[in-house]
């Protein structure tokens, strides 16, 4: 078991290749570090932000996603969808709600972990971190997929409207209402710190590939 542990953690580096070749080493931790961090300061704002413009709201109504709550003009919105049938914005992503801040949490942590790893599996400690953007947007889609495909046929308007997909980013359309849907602070920051895991990453392999050889 030791040696399987010492397998995944990876070569030591000499204290003479330390001495001649420091910042080879001190990049890959530098930049998994500030990815770490970039992560943790991402909970604290949203990740995403909707903008619908209707007729009776010329200023518009703005709802913004934090990872564990939603922010804005809920209520009106809500109320607007309440006419074609589609469910109250609280309902969705329920379950990610509740693990999302103890789950990008660990996800930093696991990158901390792989500045300690000197191997290929730290790439695999920093993969879920490195598709956090992605992953957001996917079951953001999901769940907005999900609430325009099943809209309440006893709603007021529900035979004006069929349902639709509403776009996760950019310019959508909803019966009369233009939507625009973009990222917001906190997903800019996950996607700063998903190029910083990537570039980590080339220079983790730079640094240990050659080790990783020598004790093969």
């Amino acid at each position: 078991m030791a040696e399987g542990i010492e397998r995944i953690i990876g070569p030591r580096v000499p204290a003479e290749e330390w001495r001649a070749h420091r910042t080879r080493y001190i990049i890959p931790t530098l930049l998994f570090a500030a990815a770490a961090v970039l992560l943790i300061v991402s909970i604290f704002w949203p990740y995403w932000r909707l903008t619908l413009h209707a007729p009776q709201y010329p200023k518009g109504l703005t709802v913004q996603a934090y990872l564990n709550r939603l922010e804005g003009d809920v209520n009106e919105i809500d109320g607007l969808n309440h006419y074609i049938g589609m469910r109250p914005l609280n309902e969705a992503a329920q379950f990610e709600r509740e693990i999302s801040i103890i789950g990008v949490a660990a996800l930093a942590l696991l990158i901390l972990a792989a500045i300690f790893v000197h191997s290929r599996w730290a790439a695999l400690l920093a993969l879920p971190a490195l598709l956090l953007p992605a992953i957001f947007l996917a079951d953001l889609q999901f769940w907005m997929a999900n609430f325009g495909q099943n809209l309440d046929p006893r709603a007021p308007l529900s035979s004006s409207i069929k349902p639709f997909v509403p776009p996760v980013l950019f310019e959508g359309t909803i019966g009369q209402f233009r939507t625009w849907a973009e990222p917001d602070v906190g997903l800019y920051l996950a996607m700063a710190a998903s190029l910083l895991i990537l570039i980590g990453l080339y220079f983790h392999r730079r640094a240990y590939k050659p080790l990783v050889e020598a004790e093969a």
